[in-house]
Order: C-alpha cells, then structure tokens, then sequence
C-alpha cells in the first residue's frame, strides 16, 4: 500500500484503496489495513496475492457481483487461498444483460417512489443504489457483518468498485462515524481510476456490452449521486444507521464494525 495515499498499487486490479485515513466526526481517523476496497480479483497476479494475503492479511473477501457474473468470469486467484474466506453476496438488481453496468430501462414508480419521476442521470444512478436496499437488504447487512470479522483485513468488490461497492463502502463509514465529506471523498475517489478500469473491464465479454451502451463519462462517480443517496436515507429512515436497524442490525454490529474501522 501506498502510504501517502489510500491506494493500493496491484498489477491485476486498478481501483484498490484503503477506507482507513479518513476524518470521523468526533476528530478522529478510521483504522489503516482493516476494511478494503476494489473493482474485480479476476486478474490479480501472484505478486498481488502476496501483497493482499502475505503484506495486508487479507482474510475475508466479500463478492457483491451478481451469480451469472461470477459463472461467467470463473473462479479468481484469491479463490485458491485456503486462508482467504469467501462470502458470496449479490446485490444485483439491475436490468443490464449480465451485470449493473447498465441498465435499459428503470421503473421510477417502483424504485424511486419518494421521487418526482425525472429520470435525469442523478435519479438513474440513486434508483440502482436504492435498488440494492429494497431487493437484497439481507445481503447488504450480512456483508457489513462480515467486513466486520476480526481475524484479519477484509475487502469489498464488484466489478469495477464503484456502484455496489460504493454503497457498501459508504454505509461501512457511516457505521465508523466518518463525515459525511470523508465519505463523498471515498466515494468520487474511483474517478481517479475510471479510465483504466473501463479499459480493464472492455476486455472481459461479461462486461463489455454493458459499458459499450453508454459514454464513458456517464459512468463517472459524481459526489451528488452519493449525496442524493443518502440524503433520502436522512429524510426517510432517520439516516443509514435506521435504515440498518429496520433490517436486523443491531448496536452489537456497530459496534464490532466500529470496532474494526476507529482508532
């Protein structure tokens, strides 16, 4: 790991960070080398496994990709680890063929109920974010559970790091008592990477149509989506720690999670 920045220097993944160094809101920092995380483990290299198993303790990688995603790509490197626990937990619900890079059509009544039906980007984006909570909430809750486990670093992905596992990664520090701005910061930080995981994810046919049937840019990671996602979180649910509660969670997971991600 980069030690100046969260980024995490991989040959087989380009969008690999820390969610530790950030500012809590009681002037604190979250923990360096405890939760990760990254767009897809496909390519990792075995220099890379050593530096995520051997360098970071990586132990418990949670997989948000959809089944068809992970029939499709085939089992990664970390897979073949016996010391890296797997936890398989799709938040798919999305309408592209094979993956959430793309959805054709989205039903504002039903996911977005709370909206004016605009379907501008900022909707279409929050509308798939949204999506995740509605659809698959146990999977939302037994993944923080896990990036909560002790015995080692865990790491979230998808496939390119960003939507799903940008919302993951958000209600993680959420639970941490990062800032809302830390978490903005996390969140837009993948536009750093996008052009390189555009290019990395072309090269895989499970991906490639999807990508192909938008611009680039509208895949760009903008601070508004995020903002938008969990200002209706606020409004709705008394913040993401009552949407949490509303499905299970409990103030022992907050605080093994808190636990895991403070100083």
């Amino acid at each position: 790991m980069n030690e100046m920045t969260r980024w995490i220097d991989l040959e087989g993944a380009v969008n690999a960070r820390d969610l530790g160094g950030l500012p809590t809101r009681d002037g604190g920092r979250t923990r360096r080398g405890r939760i990760l995380r990254a767009d897809n483990l496909q390519g990792l290299t075995p220099e890379d496994v050593s530096v995520l198993v051997g360098g970071l303790n990586l132990r418990h990688v949670v997989d948000l990709r959809s089944n068809t995603e992970v029939s499709l790509e085939g089992p990664g490197p970390l897979t073949e680890v016996p010391e890296v626990a797997h936890h398989y937990l799709t938040l798919f619900a999305e309408g592209g063929r094979h993956t959430d890079v793309e959805a054709d059509t989205i039903d504002g009544e039903r996911v977005l109920p709370w909206a004016e039906r605009v379907l501008d980007e900022e909707l279409r984006v929050t509308g798939f974010y949204f999506g995740y909570l509605r659809d698959r909430p146990d999977a939302v809750v037994a993944a923080l559970r896990a990036l909560a486990l002790d015995d080692g670093a865990a790491l979230v992905h998808c496939a390119a790091g960003k939507d799903r596992t940008g919302v993951l990664s958000a209600l993680a520090l959420e639970v941490a008592g990062a800032t809302r701005e830390a978490i903005v910061e996390d969140y837009v930080a993948t536009g750093e990477r996008l052009e390189l995981i555009l290019k990395r994810l072309r090269g895989s046919d499970t991906y490639r149509g999807d990508l192909d049937a938008r611009p680039a840019d509208d895949h760009m990671p903008r601070a508004r989506y995020i903002e938008q996602f969990l200002g209706v979180l606020d409004d709705r649910f008394d913040g993401p720690m009552g949407w949490l509660s509303r499905h299970g969670w409990t103030d022992a997971d907050t605080a093994t999670l808190r636990s895991r991600l403070r100083d």
